[in-house]
């Protein structure tokens, strides 16, 4: 059978086999919880409690901030305990909710939600909105809006980010096969919104079993198919993943519905099956803790605000003391200045390493070899943007299609000289779009 895939890429050791036999772990928290207003892209949500205010598991603490934003709801019962600044996993210091939990987990009582069926796209897209879904592969966009395109009628794919290329990340694979119904039923509802479009959930080749149980979960769904992707990373990023299913290509000018896609991952999927059909608000996600100085490696069921100490703790504490931490995977990821950090909507692993891998390595000059360009997913040269970078000059970098660089890594992992080929393109990138964003 056929096989998708992309141009460059590259193939790290995947680190998957610490946790991907490991079932997923529900643990509940003794702490206290603490919830970022910002955990998604678009204008931070609004407190809706004070300080002092009792509320329930399940009760909105936030409302959404404007049209690109998302709510906030309380995974606990207890106390509002403060509002107050606290660190992300990113290492931002950013406004927060503290809620002390009270361990009786109270719930508030949901409305009675009607058959899919009976829903209008309206209802579905209300439903979706409501409860706080945001794409929980990483990148944090409301789900609403993403599913609320200007021209619906033109999305031929719904494709399903079921990839995980990450190394070590194994959240999304515990999900497909314990989860599986719950997927097939988030892709369902995305459906019913968009008539004309094909549901495709998008499995790198590594994960057999994922493509056996998707696929007889499927078979009786004639809007629904499984692709089988080469295994190879970034596979499950947006634009080589929509390249590799549909032979379709954006740019960063372009939206994937501008290309007829729209893409969730896993996680989201489910996330919009527990809104819709359930009539619940996002209060969890599920979180992969491993790496080489953890003693228990697995994923864990979390609630939102959950401390990622509380989270290490229950995968067995430290083997050693790490030289690193990261927040997500270790391409794409972000090194961590202190674990004592909420997980938040988009928290989709944890991992330690004994040694800092890329902090030992000696930077040298650039041997023009071309690796860099070989593997680069964007068909961009690393090498060179990142000397506009480091020069400063915007113009040039700019010119040359920096904006084009998805920040992978690739070309920083097969550069022989260790050059930080990615955090220099990526610092200039940033600094480009806000520049481009003010004029």
């Amino acid at each position: 059978m056929a096989r998708f895939t992309f141009k460059g890429g590259i193939h790290p050791d995947d680190g998957k086999s610490l946790a991907k036999d490991q079932p997923i772990r529900e643990i509940f928290p003794s702490g206290d919880l603490i919830y970022p207003l910002s955990q998604h892209i678009g204008a931070p949500a609004v407190p809706a409690v004070k300080k002092g205010d009792q509320v329930l598991k399940g009760q909105k603490i936030a409302d959404a901030g404007g049209f690109v934003s998302a709510p906030i709801y309380s995974s606990v019962s207890g106390q509002v305990k403060a509002l107050e600044k606290h660190f992300n996993p990113t290492g931002s210091n950013v406004d927060c909710i503290v809620i002390e939990n009270d361990g009786k987990y109270q719930e508030v009582e949901y409305p009675p939600v009607k058959p899919l069926s009976e829903m209008t796209r309206d209802e579905i897209l209300t439903k979706i909105g409501d409860a706080g879904i945001v794409g929980m592969g990483g990148a944090g966009f409301p789900t609403r809006v993403k599913l609320t395109p200007k021209e619906p009628e033109k999305i031929d794919y719904i494709i399903a980010n079921c990839a995980e290329c990450e190394p070590y990340i194994t959240a999304d694979y515990r999900r497909m096969l314990e989860n599986t119904e719950e997927l097939v039923s988030g892709m369902r509802v995305v459906l019913s919104l968009f008539e004309h479009a094909k549901g495709v959930f998008a499995v790198e080749d590594n994960k057999k079993d994922c493509i056996a149980r998707l696929r007889a979960a499927v078979k009786d769904e004639p809007r629904m198919e499984v692709c089988e992707l080469v295994t190879k990373y970034p596979q499950g990023a947006e634009r080589q993943l929509i390249y590799a299913v549909t032979k379709r290509a954006i740019n960063s000018s372009m939206l994937p519905a501008d290309a007829g896609c729209i893409v969730d991952n896993v996680e989201t999927m489910i996330g919009i099956h527990h809104a819709v059909i359930e009539g619940k608000p996002l209060l969890e996600r599920i979180v992969t803790v491993s790496g080489d100085a953890i003693q228990n490696p697995g994923n864990f069921k979390v609630l939102l605000g959950t401390n990622h100490e509380e989270l290490i703790e229950a995968a067995g504490g430290f083997k050693t003391e790490p030289e690193k931490v990261i927040s997500g995977g270790p391409m794409m990821g972000f090194a961590m200045i202190t674990t004592d950090t909420p997980v938040t909507k988009t928290s989709s692993a944890i991992l330690a390493f004994e040694k800092d891998i890329v902090a030992q390595s000696m930077e040298t000059a650039c041997i023009n070899c071309g690796r860099c360009v070989s593997v680069c997913p964007s068909r961009i040269i690393p090498s060179r943007l990142a000397d506009y970078a480091n020069r400063h000059d915007e113009e040039t970098f700019v010119k040359q299609n920096g904006l084009e660089c998805v920040e992978c890594g690739s070309c920083s992992y097969v550069c022989p000289a260790k050059r930080q080929l990615k955090q220099a393109i990526g610092a200039m990138r940033k600094t480009a779009l806000a520049n481009k964003k003010k004029k």
